[in-house]
């Protein structure tokens, strides 16, 4: 990713020269080898009333720039903000899950903001980044790998998934994954896509029997209403999918091969996983107390998506049963 770089005192002249003369926001950016997107926040945040003048634009940019630089004071002169997000960062909460609890509290005043809270970590409050998602010294984008194809017998591609499915507009649809780890244990992870609840089973070995087995406890407590359709990926562990259609009455989808992010729900609930049974995790020594506590942590978590409720909160106002 390309390193942002702010507009110069000659960038502005040019650029009031330009505009004053009538030429386009893009022929502008063109010629100063800027993006005209750039271009068009600058106008619109140092515009004058009337017109854009590059002096004053300058002086303003500049001033915005150094108080940029204090919206972490927020954290460091109220103790008690200071004190909820050091407790709820060490819970486990991500910044933008705290910002927007914090906001959804206060019905709709936004209290602080998630940028401001990772700029306070980094800067001040360093101890901090070993309890974030990540735990990187330095921020920096995401990668994910994705999983080696596997050819499913009797499968069904993701392409012909309902839209009711794909737009969430319905219970009862489920992503599932296996997580592995050292040994032979592994962990299976199903994910309800409309409220993100999740249920959690150690399984004893990685074969498809025991992936059947897993998926037979998690889904029998179940009301027939949560029990319509899993979507998986194309490993072998899900060679017995047509026996759990079977037994439960439901579908089952697959991804595209190299396609993992298609049930990226269930991705992103095995890096929260993950950060309890990190990789190279024995999961021959891990407890079903212990699942069970990674499975509540989970399930009590606000989520953005769900206008930060918990999916055991969105899953109660839907009028399901929790079991």
């Amino acid at each position: 990713m390309k390193n942002y770089r702010r507009l110069s005192r000659n960038e502005r002249d040019e650029l009031a020269r330009l505009i004053n003369r009538g030429h386009s926001l893009r022929k502008v950016a063109f010629i100063l080898g800027r993006s005209h997107t750039s271009l068009s926040r600058e106008l619109k945040s140092n515009k004058g009333s009337k017109k854009y003048w590059p002096y004053d634009a300058h002086l303003l940019a500049l001033k915005r720039r150094q108080s940029t630089h204090r919206r972490i004071r927020r954290l460091q002169t109220d103790s008690h903000l200071r004190r909820r997000v050091i407790r709820e960062i060490k819970h486990g909460w991500t910044p933008e899950i705290i910002a927007g609890r914090l906001k959804r509290d206060n019905t709709g005043i936004t209290v602080i903001s998630h940028e401001a809270i990772y700029q306070w970590i980094y800067a001040q409050h360093r101890t901090l980044i070993k309890h974030l998602v990540r735990s990187h010294p330095r921020r920096r984008p995401r990668w994910v790998r994705p999983w080696p194809r596997r050819l499913i017998p009797q499968r069904v591609s993701i392409a012909q998934r309902p839209p009711e499915i794909n737009l969430r507009q319905a219970l009862g649809h489920w992503e599932s994954d296996l997580v592995w780890g050292a040994g032979r244990c592994a962990l299976q992870v199903s994910v309800e896509r409309k409220t993100r609840f999740t249920r959690l089973r150690i399984l004893p070995n990685k074969t498809a029997q025991a992936s059947y087995d897993g998926l037979a406890a998690i889904l029998s407590p179940l009301p027939s209403s949560l029990r319509k359709s899993i979507t998986y990926d194309n490993g072998s562990e899900n060679m017995l999918h047509v026996e759990i259609n079977q037994r439960f009455q439901m579908r089952s989808f697959f991804c595209q091969p190299y396609h993992a992010w298609e049930k990226g729900t269930v991705e992103n609930t095995n890096g929260l996983v993950r950060r309890f049974l990190p990789k190279r995790t024995n999961f021959n020594r891990i407890s079903p107390a212990r699942i069970q506590r990674i499975e509540d942590w989970l399930n009590a978590r606000p989520r953005k998506c769900l206008n930060f409720n918990t999916p055991a909160e969105a899953l109660a106002a839907c009028g399901a049963l929790e079991t």
